[in-house]
C-alpha cells in the first residue's frame, strides 16, 4: 500500500472486515459485502499524503475481492485525489466488471462517518489507462471513497499512485447573496457595501455538480456599469457536441432575464472565456439534466465603472482587459501617446475606418502600430480591407516572416493568440473576431516609395457577417429562413467571403410548408477538419438534421470540398457549424429551396439523384479528408 503520510493507519488493527446485513449485492450499484479498508483522515494534522494500488510498481495481484481506501477530511473540508500513475486493465468498457476503481462520494448505511454500505451508490467507475483517469477528483463533502476490484486474470497492469489532499471548501463559495428558498441561485449586487468584484462557482464545485438542477446568477450594477464575467474553467462534458443539443449548458443573457438577447451558450470544455454586459444587468443561466455530469464552472465577475475616454482609464482598461501579455509585445504597446497607436470602442461608435501613418503617402521606414477593438455584448468585430499595399520583398518571397506586415490576435484560451498574418499587395479577406476583442499589429520595417499601407473599415456587429434570414436572438448565432417568407435563397458561414471566425457556433433552421421538403445547394465548402470529423483531430465541422436533435442520417461535413447537395426528409431542416480554438478555413456558401415533397431536383451540374455522382461526391469527400489531414500535420 502506498505510505505517503502518517494519516495511514496501516496497523492491523484497522485492516478489518467490514461485514454489512445483506447478503445480495448488485456488483453494477453497491460496494461488496466484505472488504479491507484503509482509512486517511485530517484528524492527525496531516492535510496530505500518497496511496497506492497493492505491490505498486509491479503488478498487482487477481482475485481481489475489494480494497477501500477511505479519506475523511474534518467537516469544512473535501478531499482531492491526483493520480500520478494510473494503469488498470480494462476487460470492459463500462470498467464495473474485471478489474476496476469505483468512487463513491454521498456515502450511506451504517458504520462510522465516510463508510460506505450495500446502500452506497458509485459516482463513477474508472479503468484503463493514464489518459482516461481524470485529472483530479473532489468530494463534495468530507468523504470519499475508493473501492479497488481485481478479477481473475493475471496481467500486467501496475495499477496506480496518487496523491491525497485535505483541502478548506469554503475556498469555493460564491461571492453573492444566496437567494432563499431555491437551490443554487444568487444576486450579484452593487448596493451598500457589496464588492465590485468576486468569484462565483456551480453547484459542489471543484466536484461534480447535481444533476436535474437549474441555478441563475443575477448581476445587478449601477447606472452605465457593465458586467465582465471570466470563466476560467468550464468543464461540463468532453467533446465537440452543439450545445443545442447538450443536457448541461450555460447561457448567458444581456438583461435582467431570459427574454433579453443571448450572450452566448456554452458546454463542453472552455478556459479563459469572457463576457461583457452591454449594461449593468446580466443572468447566468446554469442547467443539468445530464446523467453524466462534470466538474462544472469556476468564474469571476467584475463591475466595471463607466467608460472613460481619457489616455490614462483607457491604458488602463487596455492592461485589464489583454493583461500581461502585452507587455511582452514591446513598450509601444501601452503606450498610449504613441503616433500610430489607436483604441476604438463600441461605446463611441459601431464602425468606422482606418488607415496606415500617412496613407495613402508611404508609411515611415521602422513604424510600429497597434489597434484595438473593444465591443461588448455579443458583439464581434469585423475587419474589411479597402486598400492594402505593403513592401514586398525583392526576391518575390510570399513568406511574411521578414517582410512589412500586419497581425492579427484574438483571445484564445485566455491569452492572446496570431490567428491571421498579412504582407505583399494582395487584398486580404475580411477578418472577425472570435469574441468582443480584435488586436492588430503593424510593423512597417522598410517601406518604399510605392508602400502606401493599407485602408480598412471596422464594425461591431451582432449578425455575424451573416446577412439573410432572420436572426433569433435568443440564441448567440441562429437564423431562420421561412418558406412563407422565401422559397429560394443563400446562406454562408460567419464572416464570408472571409475565414470564419473561431470558437463559434452557428444554426440555421429551414421551416417549409407542409407539402414541402429543403433542398441544400453548397458551392463552396472549406471548413477545417479531417473525416469523420470530431473532437480526436481537433476539427470543426457542419452537421445536418430533420429535427432539432441529433440525426444520425447525415453524419459530419469537413474539409475541402467541391459543389454538393444535401436534401431534407421534411419541411424542417436544421444546419449547425462549429468551430474550434484551433485552425480556421474558408468556410461555406450554399443555396437554399424549398420544393415540394412531389418535385425533382435538377442540379445545374450534375444530376445528384445518379449512382455516379454519388459514388464522385464519396471520393471528394475522401480527397478532402486527405488534403486537410496533410495540412494539420504541416500545421504541427
Amino acid at each position: 500500500m502506498g505510505r505517503g503520510g502518517s494519516a495511514m493507519e496501516l496497523s492491523a488493527s484497522l485492516l478489518v472486515l467490514l461485514h454489512l446485513s445483506m447478503n445480495a449485492v448488485d456488483e453494477g450499484y453497491a460496494v461488496n459485502p466484505s472488504c479491507t479498508c484503509i482509512r486517511f483522515t485530517s484528524t492527525l494534522g496531516k492535510e496530505r499524503g500518497t496511496f497506492s494500488s497493492p505491490d505498486y510498481p509491479r503488478a498487482y495481484p487477481p482475485h481481489l475481492d475489494c480494497v477501500l481506501y477511505t479519506f475523511l477530511a474534518a467537516p469544512h473540508e473535501i478531499v482531492e485525489l491526483v493520480f500520478t500513475d494510473f494503469d488498470i486493465y480494462k476487460e470492459h468498457l463500462d470498467c464495473v466488471r474485471g478489474d476496476y476503481l469505483k468512487v463513491y462520494w454521498e456515502v450511506q448505511g451504517p458504520g462510522p462517518p465516510g463508510g460506505v454500505s450495500e446502500r452506497s451508490a458509485w459516482a463513477r467507475a474508472l479503468c484503463g489507462g493514464r489518459a482516461d483517469a481524470p485529472p483530479a477528483l473532489y468530494s463534495p463533502g468530507p468523504a470519499l471513497v475508493l473501492e479497488f476490484h481485481t478479477g481473475p486474470r493475471q496481467n500486467n497492469a501496475t495499477g496506480f499512485i496518487g496523491t491525497y489532499s485535505f483541502i478548506d471548501k469554503r475556498l469555493f463559495e460564491t461571492d453573492g447573496v444566496h437567494l432563499p428558498g431555491t437551490e443554487c441561485d444568487y444576486h450579484f449586487g452593487r448596493s451598500g457595501t457589496r464588492p465590485t468584484h468576486g468569484r462565483l462557482y456551480s453547484p459542489r464545485y471543484p466536484s461534480i455538480y447535481p444533476n436535474n438542477v437549474r441555478c441563475s446568477y443575477h448581476f445587478s450594477g449601477r447606472p452605465k456599469e457593465r458586467v465582465k464575467v471570466v470563466f476560467e474553467e468550464i468543464s461540463l462534458q468532453k467533446g465537440d457536441i452543439s450545445c443545442l443539443r447538450r443536457a448541461d449548458i450555460i447561457k448567458i443573457f444581456d438583461g435582467k432575464d431570459t427574454t433579453a438577447p443571448a450572450i452566448a451558450m456554452l458546454c463542453n470544455e472552455l478556459t479563459g472565456y469572457e463576457v461583457l454586459s452591454t449594461g449593468p444587468s446580466l443572468l447566468l443561466q446554469f442547467t443539468a439534466n445530464s446523467a453524466t455530469p462534470g466538474q462544472g464552472f469556476a468564474a469571476t465577475f467584475h463591475f466595471q465603472p463607466p467608460p472613460d475616454s481619457t489616455a490614462a482609464d483607457s491604458d488602463r482598461l487596455l492592461k485589464l482587459s489583454f493583461g500581461k501579455v502585452f507587455e511582452s509585445l514591446g513598450p509601444e504597446v501601452s503606450a498610449t501617446t504613441s503616433s500610430c497607436h489607436q483604441e476604438f470602442s463600441s461605446d463611441v461608435t459601431k464602425h468606422g475606418t482606418f488607415t496606415s501613418p500617412h496613407y495613402p503617402s508611404p508609411y515611415p521606414p521602422n513604424t510600429h502600430c497597434h489597434y484595438e477593438f473593444f465591443g461588448r455584448g455579443k458583439e464581434r468585430v469585423r475587419l474589411i480591407f479597402q486598400d492594402f499595399y505593403l513592401h514586398k520583398s525583392a526576391d518575390g518571397s510570399l513568406d511574411c516572416t521578414n517582410m512589412d506586415s500586419l497581425q492579427a490576435f484574438v483571445y484564445v484560451d485566455g491569452r492572446l493568440e496570431k490567428v491571421e498574418t498579412f504582407c505583399g499587395t494582395d487584398l486580404p479577406t475580411p477578418i472577425m473576431s472570435n469574441g468582443p476583442k480584435l488586436m492588430l499589429e503593424f510593423r512597417g520595417t522598410h517601406s518604399s516609395r510605392y508602400s502606401r499601407g493599407f485602408k480598412i473599415s471596422y464594425s461591431f456587429v451582432e449578425n455575424f457577417g451573416i446577412s439573410t434570414g432572420k436572426q433569433l436572438q435568443e440564441f448567440p448565432c441562429a437564423f431562420v429562413y421561412n418558406s412563407s417568407e422565401s422559397r429560394n435563397g443563400t446562406f454562408a458561414s460567419p464572416n464570408s467571403p472571409g475565414p470564419y471566425p473561431r470558437d463559434t457556433e452557428c444554426t440555421y433552421f429551414f421551416h417549409g410548408r407542409d407539402t414541402e421538403k429543403v433542398h441544400l445547394h453548397f458551392t463552396n465548402f472549406d471548413v477545417e477538419g479531417v473525416l469523420p470529423c470530431e473532437a480526436v483531430s481537433a476539427s470543426d465541422y457542419v452537421e445536418f438534421s430533420n429535427q432539432m436533435t441529433e440525426d444520425n442520417r447525415y453524419g459530419r461535413y469537413c474539409g475541402q470540398m467541391k459543389e454538393f447537395h444535401v436534401e431534407s426528409e421534411r419541411n424542417f431542416f436544421k444546419v449547425t457549424f462549429r468551430s474550434n480554438d484551433r485552425l480556421d478555413g474558408a468556410g461555406f456558401k450554399a443555396i437554399y429551396q424549398f420544393l415540394e415533397i412531389t418535385d425533382e431536383y435538377r442540379a445545374p451540374i450534375h444530376d445528384t439523384a445518379s449512382d455516379s455522382a454519388r459514388v464522385l461526391c464519396h471520393l471528394l469527400l475522401l480527397i478532402a479528408a486527405a488534403i486537410s489531414h496533410l495540412r494539420h500535420q504541416i500545421y504541427h
